[in-house]
C-alpha cells in the first residue's frame, strides 16, 4: 500500500509541479494549470454521481457536465474578471448548508432532494475550480498560500490527534460522521496553521516577495484579519472534509473512487479545499 501511495504521489506531482510553475504573467491565463485542474474537477464530478446512487453511464453525464460548466465559464471570459459575488454566495452556502447538513448528520443526507444533491455538489466544484485558477492568475505565491494552509491543517490536526486524542476533551469531533477525528487534532491544527500564516507573512516581508501571499493581503487589509481569516479558513476546511465524509458513509463507501490507487478518489484530495479556496478569495479581494 506505502509503494502504491509514493508511486501515485509522484506521478501526480510529475503532472501538477510543471502545470503549476508553468510561466504566466501575473494576472495572465495560466494555460496548462487550468486545463489540469478542469480534468481533475471533472473526475470529481463522476465521483459526486456515484456517491449520490446514480449508474456509471449517469456519473460520466455528470462529470461532463462539470467539465462542460467550467469549459464553458472559461471561453465566455468569465475567469477574467473579478468575481465578488461569486465568492460571496458560494461562502454563504458553505457556511449555512455546512452547518445544516452537519446538524442533521448522516440521517439526514438522504433526505435531501437528490437533484439538490447533484446540482449543489458540481457548483461546489465549479466554484473551486473558478476560484484555483483565478488564485494562479495572481500568482504561485498566493495559491501555494491557500493550499499549504489547507494541507498544514491537515498535518497538523492529524498529528496533533494520534498524539493527544481525547487526552483533554471527553468527546471526538463528530464521531458519527469521521470517528478518527478529535477535538486535540482541531486545535493542533490551528496552532500549525497560525504559525505558517505568521511565518510565511514574515518570509514575504523580508524577500520583498514580488508576488503577495494570502497573508500579506489580509495583513495589508488590517492585522487583525489575518488570525480571523486564518480561523475561518481552518473552520471551513474542515466542515468541508466533514461533508465529504458524511456523504461517503450515508453511501457506504470508503473512498469516494479508486482513481488515486492508495490515496482514494479526488475529492477525498480536495473536500477541505472545495470551500476554503472561494473563502480565501472572498477574505482577499470583497
Amino acid at each position: 500500500m506505502l509503494k502504491q501511495r509514493i508511486i501515485t504521489a509522484l506521478v501526480l506531482l510529475a503532472i501538477l509541479l510543471p502545470a503549476l510553475f508553468y510561466p504566466s504573467a501575473p494576472g495572465a491565463l495560466p494555460v496548462p494549470f487550468a486545463c489540469v485542474m478542469l480534468v481533475l474537477i471533472a473526475a470529481a464530478g463522476w465521483e459526486w454521481g456515484k456517491l449520490n446512487g446514480y449508474g456509471q453511464g449517469v456519473a460520466l453525464l455528470l462529470g461532463a457536465e462539470t467539465f462542460a460548466l467550467c469549459a464553458l465559464s472559461w471561453a465566455l471570459g468569465l475567469l477574467e474578471g473579478p468575481l465578488p459575488m461569486v465568492w460571496i454566495v458560494a461562502s454563504a452556502c458553505w457556511v449555512l448548508g455546512g452547518a445544516a447538513l452537519l446538524r442533521f448528520g448522516v440521517p439526514g443526507w438522504p433526505r435531501v432532494p437528490k437533484p439538490v444533491r447533484v446540482v449543489g455538489g458540481l457548483l461546489a466544484l465549479w466554484v473551486a475550480w473558478l476560484a484555483a485558477v483565478q488564485a494562479r492568475m495572481v500568482g504561485v505565491n498566493f495559491l501555494l498560500s491557500i493550499l499549504l494552509l489547507v494541507w498544514m491543517a491537515d498535518i497538523c490536526a492529524y498529528f496533533a490527534g494520534r498524539a493527544f486524542g481525547l487526552k483533554f476533551s471527553r468527546s471526538k469531533l463528530a464521531p458519527s460522521i469521521s470517528p478518527g477525528k478529535s477535538w486535540e487534532g482541531v486545535w493542533g491544527g490551528v496552532i500549525g496553521v497560525v504559525v505558517l500564516a505568521v511565518l510565511w507573512a514574515w518570509a514575504d516581508h523580508s524577500a520583498q516577495a514580488r508576488v503577495s501571499s494570502l497573508h500579506t493581503v489580509l495583513i495589508a487589509r488590517g492585522w487583525w484579519l489575518l488570525p480571523i481569516g486564518v480561523l475561518f479558513m481552518v473552520a471551513m476546511s474542515v466542515v468541508g472534509d466533514l461533508v465529504e465524509s458524511l456523504v461517503k458513509r450515508s453511501a457506504g463507501a470508503k473512498d469516494s473512487s479508486n482513481l488515486l490507487p492508495g490515496h482514494g478518489g479526488v475529492l477525498d484530495r480536495v473536500d477541505a479545499l472545495l470551500p476554503a479556496l472561494p473563502i480565501a478569495m472572498m477574505l482577499a479581494f470583497t
